[in-house]
């Protein structure tokens, strides 16, 4: 018997702290989506724990949700979430309406092309793109140069292991980095230029 095509069979996403702690959400099996792991994320989230409560973030290459979701059950004060694919974004939509997630904005459209317009300054940013497409450098820079970091915010960085991150603006301190087998993530501060240059 002919096995039925896998490109939208459904697998799930687990909450794992806050107010939904422990819900899980179904996801899409869809080429270059890889939902940051538990590990990984609980890391993070770690991390994390003084910002996220009442915090404005933004999840650039949304995917699954599963960070986007996971600072809403931390009281995380809005979220919102850039996807290029539309099965998954409306896969968010509907993720969004079983928690009644009423402070969650769903964007469907290409990351770049969004960043590149005038932004509102955000808290907490999430930078998880699909590896080895070239993306990581010009959101990092879309980001910094239209205006949608707060002058201090925090910023979440997972990438290759194998790619070095270079070209890090001067105003991005690291905070914490780790490597977990092929994916390497670190958390940035961002501090106004103006602060930056009274430092040094």
């Amino acid at each position: 018997m002919a096995k039925k095509p896998q490109s939208a069979s459904i697998g799930q996403i687990r909450i794992i702290g806050g107010k939904w702690r422990g819900r899980k959400l179904p996801v899409r099996d869809s080429e270059g989506l890889r939902p940051t792991t538990d590990r990984i994320k609980e890391t993070l989230f770690n991390w994390l724990m003084p910002i996220v409560r009442d915090a404005r973030c933004l999840d650039c290459f949304a995917g699954s949700g599963s960070l986007g979701f996971e600072a809403l059950s931390r009281f995380a004060d809005h979220v919102t979430f850039i996807e290029l694919e539309k099965q998954n974004s409306q896969l968010l939509t509907e993720n969004k309406a079983r928690l009644q997630a009423d402070n969650a904005t769903i964007v469907q459209g290409n990351s770049l092309a969004v960043l590149a317009q005038t932004g509102t300054p955000f808290d907490v940013v999430f930078i998880d793109p699909p590896f080895r497409k070239g993306l990581l450098l010009e959101t990092i820079q879309l980001l910094e140069k239209n205006q949608w970091l707060a002058d201090e915010s925090w910023i979440y960085v997972e990438s290759e292991a194998e790619s070095p991150l270079t070209n890090i603006p001067t105003n991005w301190q690291l905070h914490r980095e780790k490597i977990a087998g092929q994916v390497a993530y670190r958390l940035f501060i961002r501090h106004s230029i103006e602060e930056t240059s009274h430092a040094n």
